[in-house]
């Protein structure tokens, strides 16, 4: 296992947390225009598009974990304080796999969400794929309402996730949040 996360897999982790933010954030932005305003329609687009780059980042960020693994988690026998006990090291894999499931499923639904509504899906007008599907109200109610629970899900989960890290930084002053800060940004001991 690597000793820290490679400065690729630092970048799209902070990446994605920025266009999480950001696109919850622009859900708001929306609320400020009335329907049919084309600066909701913007809004929109904006959040369609960033969306679907997130799904990228989420794809390319397995695909590096698969390849280059993560850091063990901290085991140090001689301070009990220091190690991870069994139920710690389950729950952070299940936060960790949570959170990749969210990241996944909350675009996908996305996509749906935007093709069950009736509209082409576009790519910051770079490409557009129209709907495969023809309107359909009830299941774009249906899954807008999924859209909207895990993306507030993911902000819950985040925050534990980042909650965590705090601890282990603060607390127990091991190695774990310094893996993954970019190395300008290491926090010395």
């Amino acid at each position: 296992m690597n000793p820290t996360y490679s400065s690729s897999q630092k970048a799209i982790h902070w990446s994605v947390f920025v266009l999480v933010i950001g696109l919850y954030g622009l859900t708001y932005v929306a609320d400020i225009f009335p329907r049919g305003d084309p600066g909701r329609d913007l809004v929109w687009w904006f959040h369609i598009s960033f969306g679907l780059l997130l799904f990228a980042l989420v794809v390319v960020r397995v695909c590096l974990r698969l390849v280059w693994g993560a850091p063990e988690l901290p085991m140090d026998a001689s301070d009990p304080f220091m190690e991870m006990k069994q139920i710690e090291q389950w729950a952070a894999k299940a936060t960790h796999l949570l959170l990749y499931a969210l990241l996944v499923t909350i675009p996908v639904l996305g996509v749906l969400l935007t093709w069950y509504r009736g509209d082409a899906l576009s790519f910051f007008g770079l490409f557009t794929i129209p709907s495969p599907y023809p309107p359909d109200r009830a299941t774009a109610g249906f899954i807008r309402e999924l859209h909207s629970l895990c993306a507030n899900l993911i902000l819950i989960v985040a925050g534990l996730h980042a909650a965590a890290a705090l601890l282990h930084h603060f607390v127990r002053k091991d190695d774990v949040l310094r893996q993954m800060l970019p190395e300008k940004m290491g926090l010395r001991k």
